[in-house]
């Protein structure tokens, strides 16, 4: 293929991502994650919300369910169906995307249900439905995993039993390091991208994806990596989590006086 042809001389011209003191293209070194902002409860219409930044990525999840299953023929009798819809707004990246769902979110809102699903306690709620809506409003690398950060902030939200929150971020190898929390260029630019989404309290894996090649200690280096990043990002879920119904309750008890 000319594309084929044509990469060798083009990758030799590409831009270092890692400069001579070990920074990146965002200043950060390769084992620390982008500044982290999160929200909780914001939306007064959904069961359960919250909102992430994660460096540029900007996403709002909604939990709607447990509720009746429309249509009727999707009922599952001994157990929850969960479904996902992953979308980026026209404006989320630099060129106008269109509003329709490309493949490439149809896939993504498949992964993060499954990502999920093994948090939810489905068995509980049969014959009903449960809806989780993604809204990239802004991307900028790393957004699936940010997506199933943000959505399981919004399925405790909305109480729905879980056997532990999932927290979610990618490694990656640039300019041959392995790297945390990938940004945009970097995740276009790099070597690899591997998201990994994870249940720290059961120390269980629930999305591993790769795309590139590692050997095996690096594909152990980077994994190590990622759970410490989804680890850092799993105490700040709960610490978001803790503000939020402990500021509400202590409003509430103040009002009551």
């Amino acid at each position: 293929m000319a594309q084929g042809s044509d990469g060798p001389e083009t990758q030799s011209e590409e831009r270092k991502l890692i400069d001579e003191q070990g920074k990146r293209t965002d200043g950060r070194g390769p084992n620390e994650m982008r500044p982290l902002r999160l929200e909780v409860g914001m939306l007064r219409n959904a069961d359960g919300s919250a909102y992430i930044e994660l460096g540029k990525n900007k996403i709002v999840a909604a939990v709607y369910g447990p509720k009746e299953v429309h249509p009727r023929h999707l009922v599952l009798p001994d157990r929850m169906l969960v479904k996902c819809r992953y979308h980026m707004s026209p404006f989320s990246v630099e060129e106008r995307k269109p509003p329709q769902p490309s493949r490439r979110e149809i896939e993504i809102s498949k992964v993060i249900r499954e990502a999920l699903e093994a948090a939810i306690m489905v068995d509980q709620f049969p014959r009903t439905a449960l809806d989780v809506f993604v809204e990239v409003l802004e991307s900028d690398g790393g957004s699936r995993g940010a997506s199933i950060t943000a959505a399981s902030l919004a399925l405790a939200n909305a109480g729905i039993p879980m056997r532990d929150m999932v927290a979610a971020c990618a490694v990656g190898k640039v300019d041959g390091q392995i790297v945390l929390d990938l940004n945009d260029v970097e995740d276009k630019e790099g070597e690899v991208d591997m998201p990994v989404a994870y249940m720290p309290n059961l120390d269980r894996i629930t999305l591993l994806q790769m795309d590139g090649k590692l050997t095996i200690d690096e594909f152990k280096r980077a994994l190590d990596l990622a759970l410490q990043g989804c680890r850092q990002l799993y105490e700040a879920q709960r610490k978001v989590l803790y503000a939020h119904y402990f500021s509400s309750s202590t409003s509430g008890e103040q009002k009551g006086q």
